[in-house]
């Protein structure tokens, strides 16, 4: 057999990320490849790090791009700060707060487990009970934009309460970056992640991640290692900072960095806010649109993600055939649903690139075209 170039068919991407990633992003990775330590590429690096402070609305000064996925902006949050027998308040209200359990569980920690239902944000009134019922917790930790429901949990009311109980937070933003309001400063977050590949718009596999002065401060002065080599931000951070020459830690994904420097330049020209507002605007098309097809949002309006909108498969429709239809005939993809919504819900994004009014009208046009086959 011979294997030739792989040239993938075009497709539209309204699923939960990656995301449609704009013609500007992809022409940045084919920018010639210059070495991670060259002073050009150092350069770049801190305008990358300027313009993530911007995105996360924060000043901290280790806001740095992790040369892995989301997954990996989470476990370096809980391994560099979390040690074996910390008390860590965790909140489960879908897939993405139970792997933050997982990580918890496996450092050795104490987790004080805070269940919220699938598809609601969480529950506030819970987390302060548990707050004061747990004096000694070290950490509250929780789901910001859940992406296997479409909820959205007050982050700001969260890190305020967590503040008042002396906690450290630790914050999973990966979708709700660039897509939803998100001040790191003001509402108090002291370690929080993200991906490149959802409301960025960039190619997966970069995870933009940030920690307070605080939580620096435990950082560099805890008792035992940090179990992960290449997670451990006091080091990372010896490549990411400093004037002049920086330690080599691991090769950057060079030209993938060029691509997060150009979305995070079209981030900066659309404006913070004007993004945020143009993913509501979106949404509101998409979601009376939905609701005309007669299919019924998981999430109430107040709790619900603009760029992730989660909908209850009609009774009687096989979910797999749907979604085969439309990325066979239409080239557009949707997501299935996860955990307690598999086979029973769709989960479609309005993320980024992909938050357009073209967008729209093709997936409700080729839901509604599914439907009637």
């Amino acid at each position: 057999m011979t294997i030739t170039s792989f040239i993938p068919t075009q497709r539209t991407l309204m699923g939960p990320g990656p995301s449609d990633v704009s013609a500007r992003v992809l022409s940045a990775l084919a920018r010639p490849t210059i070495g991670h330590l060259d002073p050009l590429f150092i350069d770049m690096m801190d305008e990358v790090k300027s313009m993530l402070q911007y995105a996360f609305q924060t000043e901290n000064a280790h806001t740095i791009a992790l040369s892995a996925p989301g997954s990996a902006g989470m476990e370096a949050c809980f391994v560099n700060l979390v040690e074996p027998g910390d008390k860590v308040i965790v909140c489960i209200n879908g897939v993405f707060g139970m792997r933050m359990l997982e990580n918890i569980k496996r450092i050795g920690a104490t987790p004080v487990i805070i269940e919220s239902p699938w598809g609601r944000a969480v529950e506030v009134q819970k987390v302060e009970d548990a707050l004061k019922s747990n004096p000694d917790a070290k950490f509250l930790a929780f789901v910001h934009a859940e992406t296997s429901t479409g909820a959205r949990s007050d982050a700001k009311t969260l890190g305020a309460l967590a503040k008042e109980h002396d906690c450290l937070t630790i914050v999973d933003a990966v979708t709700s970056l660039g897509g939803s309001e998100l001040r790191v400063d003001e509402w108090q977050i002291d370690a929080i992640y993200s991906g490149s590949q959802k409301c960025l718009s960039c190619v997966p596999g970069i995870s933009p991640v940030s920690f307070s002065e605080r939580a620096a401060e435990v950082i560099t002065s805890r008792g035992a290692p940090i179990q992960s080599w290449f997670l451990d931000q006091s080091l990372v951070m010896g490549y990411w900072s400093g004037q002049g020459k920086r330690a080599y830690h691991h090769t950057a994904p060079v030209n993938s960095l060029y691509a997060l420097h150009e979305s995070l330049v079209m981030l900066q020209e659309e404006g913070l806010e004007q993004c945020w507002q143009r993913h509501q605007n979106m949404h509101n098309e998409l979601a009376n649109g939905l609701q005309a097809l007669g299919l019924d949002f998981i999430v109430p309006e107040q709790e619900r993600l603009a760029q992730l909108n989660a909908v209850y498969i009609p009774e009687g429709i096989d979910d797999g055939k749907i979604r085969s239809f439309l990325l066979n005939e239409y080239n557009l993809e949707i997501g299935a649903g996860l955990g307690d919504f598999a086979g029973k819900a769709w989960r479609i994004g309005l993320m980024g690139h992909a938050a357009r009014k073209e967008n729209v009208a093709l997936c409700l046009a080729a839901l509604q075209d599914a439907l009637n086959q």
